[in-house]
């Protein structure tokens, strides 16, 4: 019989050994990240199609709340059908593989800029002091910009992808050929068109996003309400989804700077115009007066996937 001493020895071996690694860590989260972008990336696709103004389908007759008659395109479900009917299910999944190559380096570039970050900052800061607030925004920011430089070259490529369904291109494939194909034809410059609106519009993101969130728990949360501390924990969440309506424009015209005059139809005349700068699209986005009329003044176009009204300037007389 063996003693106690030597089983729990045995014990604490087993436990020691049953401890997840950081290795076992972060391919856990490496895998969970992919499955999530796979999960959501008919959503991206769909969102990408209606961004470049592709509008496959007509509007159909329907009422507001107040009884009044519009038109509205067809939402995200109809949209995914449409794909469906033209390339299949898998076609919902046209350009993945970027997407999850980006995924999987953002989180170790994330992870590992983080840890340097954490050892740099300081522990000893009061929770709500604004200087504290100001430190870990600018953590962050470094920690997002490094992400975003080293993962737009896959976003541009899977953008790219997505598009080739408005003109029905096999312009780009696989991700060697996509390398291949835009260092020959842009260089270096052509995998990171469209980084600085990006960058800029998550920068912007972060910073009104805790700034407003510090204010409002320090300002407007009284101390004395008894679901204080429940109610800051759902704050920056809030803040996050109105202040991403905000940014979404910069968004926006980063995608349409990535296919924009890169060989497809999505992003050449009649689709659209080349535009000679990421302000050149911001301001032609801008204009009232654009033609087609799915794109006046849309600067927030595919924002949204359902309820998608055409503008008020552009509908014909409905006759009863």
């Amino acid at each position: 019989m063996e003693s106690p001493e030597r089983l729990s020895g045995q014990a604490v071996g087993v436990e020691q050994d049953a401890t997840p690694t950081p290795v076992d860590v972060d391919t856990a989260v490496l895998l969970l990240g992919a499955g999530v972008t796979a999960v959501t990336h008919p959503l991206l696709y769909v969102k990408l199609l209606i961004q470049v103004g592709h509008e496959p389908l007509p509007p159909t007759v329907g009422t507001t709340m107040f009884g009044r008659r519009v038109l509205y395109l067809p939402g995200f479900f109809s949209y995914a059908q449409h794909i469906v009917k033209v390339d299949g299910k898998r076609g919902l999944f046209r350009g993945l593989s970027p997407r999850i190559v980006s995924s999987a380096i953002s989180t170790m570039v994330r992870s590992k800029v983080k840890q340097q970050v954490e050892l740099l900052s300081m522990k000893d800061e009061l929770q709500t002091s604004l200087r504290k607030v100001v430190k870990e925004t600018t953590h962050e920011m470094i920690i997002q910009c490094l992400s975003r430089v080293a993962t737009h070259p896959f976003h541009v490529m899977s953008v790219r992808c997505m598009a080739q369904f408005v003109g029905r291109e096999v312009k780009f494939g696989g991700i060697f050929s996509c390398v291949m194909k835009i260092f020959k034809e842009e260089g270096v410059a052509g995998f990171y068109v469209g980084l600085i609106p990006h960058v800029l519009g998550e920068v912007l993101f972060l910073w009104c996003c805790n700034l407003l969130a510090h204010f409002i728990n320090t300002y407007a949360v009284d101390e004395s309400f008894s679901q204080a501390a429940a109610v800051r924990s759902y704050t920056k969440f809030v803040m996050g989804i109105a202040v991403s309506v905000l940014t979404y424009p910069f968004m926006l015209v980063a995608d349409l700077m990535a296919v924009n005059n890169c060989g497809l139809a999505a992003g050449l005349p009649p689709h659209s115009p080349i535009f000679k700068s990421w302000l050149h699209c911001w301001n032609h986005l801008n204009q009232k007066s654009v033609r087609p009329p799915s794109c006046q003044g849309h600067l927030f176009r595919g924002s949204s996937f359902f309820f998608r009204r055409l503008p008020v300037t552009s509908l014909p007389v409905i006759e009863d």
